[in-house]
């Protein structure tokens, strides 16, 4: 229970630190991923998301990261210039804006979560079950919590 803690904490925090260093990381004519959270429980504060690849996943900065607000219950971000590969998104329903996610003393989240393809495992998100393939188009994707 407590690594689930950890690999929740060290997946949300590092959204935070990775906001001052998106543009360095950003190459030109990738390819644009909207992506989709359809069915947030309130309009309360704002979905922050991310993109990873297998390397940075759960552990490192993302490639990007944004923050959507919640209008009837949805939050879209459009990520810019993303390379062919493969990449796996996760994001968080910050409710109450304190920039992390919130957890019970049980180690329970308290605040909703998700990540592409929508497997959702006991414990924090894989990259295996989250990834998917940028190639020459671009993607739409919905995530649902």
């Amino acid at each position: 229970m407590q690594q689930f803690l950890i690999a929740i904490a060290l997946l949300f925090t590092s959204y935070l630190v990775a906001q001052t260093s998106v543009a360095q990381k950003v190459t030109e004519n990738g390819q644009t991923i909207k992506v989709t959270v359809p069915n947030a429980l309130t309009d309360a504060g704002t979905i922050k998301f991310s993109i990873h690849t297998k390397d940075s996943f759960l552990k490192m900065e993302p490639l990007q990261s944004q923050s959507s607000a919640v209008k009837n219950g949805v939050g879209t971000v459009v990520f810019t210039n993303i390379p062919t590969g493969e990449y796996a998104i996760v994001c968080f329903h910050d409710e109450n804006e304190n920039g992390k996610m919130d957890f019970e003393l049980n180690g329970m989240p308290k605040e909703a979560f998700g990540a592409s393809n929508n497997v959702m495992n006991f414990g924090p998100p894989q990259f295996e079950t989250s990834k998917f393939e940028v190639k020459n188009e671009n993607l739409d994707i919905e995530i649902k919590f």
